[in-house]
């Protein structure tokens, strides 16, 4: 009979930078000439944003933003180790990698084998240093489980969800950095070059409506005013039922698995009702305040349109975890949350067993 474990991790980019760069996001924001001069001008900011930034834009409290975000993962890796699983399943969000223009299924079962990853891809054209100081062009190799992510795929076929599956990723595009970023957060120390357990990974349709309206989320707002959104994707009700297949699938197998959701919560350059300037703290308050009293009927509530209001799209990944813990009976073990106005999106670590 299988065995499981479940953990909710981010997989937040700019921690694989240095602290110089970790705010980049809202300094390249706050260049978008659309965006109002009051808005902009950190005397109109919460406290708290304001001490945030400071007076070096950031730089000072980015150290203790990764303190926390290492040490949360750090409680992650240890109960991965203590759990030895054979196999990781990972739920991450697709931005704008394997998903393009010809098809953007709402998930996918990534059906690899051994792959190469080079996780300083994107970092190096945007000109940001990696915090390891390794070589620009350092690869790590993600150890796939093809058959048994194949067997995965044919289950939730015969559960009723008419997922997708991959068995390569996409010409000239980077790998999909939320399972990546996955290996190389849960192996910081060595950034994912020394990570040993397999994975497979089911990307999910987070981005939904801005998926290629917005090429992954980043964009200004003159690009956005006019914008042409696409379908929606999958509901967080939908996501908390594939999670609940997901279980029952692996359930009837004996291997011992890790089901992983892969993402911050709200972001900042998503939440269009506060000029891409900070996250949603309130809406991931709610959320957590639910999540930490295993209050899964909120989060069952939740719509599609209140996660774009909040910024909130690739916590979809974390409405799989939700749904797969509620159908194994499995127990919150230990979570933090920890909240920024200035890093992008607050961050969630969670542990159940």
């Amino acid at each position: 009979m299988a065995e499981f474990l479940g953990l909710g991790i981010t997989h937040y980019p700019l921690l694989a930078g240095t602290d110089e760069h970790m705010a980049g996001l809202l300094r390249w924001t706050l260049t978008d000439p659309d965006i109002p001069e009051s808005a902009k001008d950190p005397s109109t900011w919460s406290s708290s944003m304001q001490r945030e930034w400071g007076d070096d834009g950031g730089r000072a409290a980015a150290a203790h933003h990764r303190a926390a975000l290492v040490e949360g993962l750090a409680r992650c890796r240890k109960e991965l180790d203590e759990f030895r699983p054979d196999v990781l399943v990972v739920w991450g969000d697709d931005q704008y990698e394997n998903f393009r223009e010809e098809v953007v299924p709402p998930f996918c079962v990534l059906a690899y084998g051994e792959t190469e990853v080079q996780p300083f891809e994107l970092m190096n054209k945007r000109g940001s240093p990696n915090a390891w100081g390794m070589p620009d062009d350092t690869t790590f190799t993600l150890h796939g489980d093809r058959a048994a992510s194949l067997a995965l795929a044919d289950g939730l076929i015969k559960e009723g969800f008419d997922v997708a599956y991959s068995y390569a990723k996409r010409d000239g595009a980077p790998f999909p950095h939320a399972i990546g970023n996955t290996q190389m957060f849960l192996d910081y120390e060595h950034a994912g070059t020394e990570f040993p357990y397999p994975m497979i990974p089911i990307t999910v349709n987070c981005y939904g409506q801005h998926a290629i309206a917005r090429r992954g989320g980043l964009a200004r707002f003159a690009e956005i005013s006019g914008e042409q959104l696409d379908p929606v994707g999958p509901t967080p009700a939908r996501c908390m039922d594939l999670g609940a297949a997901v279980a029952r699938t692996l359930a009837a197998g004996d291997k011992r698995v890790a089901l992983v959701a892969s993402s911050s919560w709200s972001h900042a350059f998503l939440v269009d009702k506060d000029w891409h300037l900070r996250p949603d703290t309130a809406a991931d308050q709610r959320l957590y305040d639910a999540f930490v009293a295993g209050d899964t009927d909120t989060w069952r509530a939740v719509t599609g349109a209140e996660i774009v209001d909040a910024g909130q799209h690739e916590m979809l990944n974390w409405f799989c975890l939700v749904g797969a813990m509620q159908e194994l009976g499995l127990p919150l073990d230990w979570s933090t949350f920890v909240t920024t106005d200035v890093f992008n999106s607050n961050k969630c670590f969670a542990v159940y067993k």
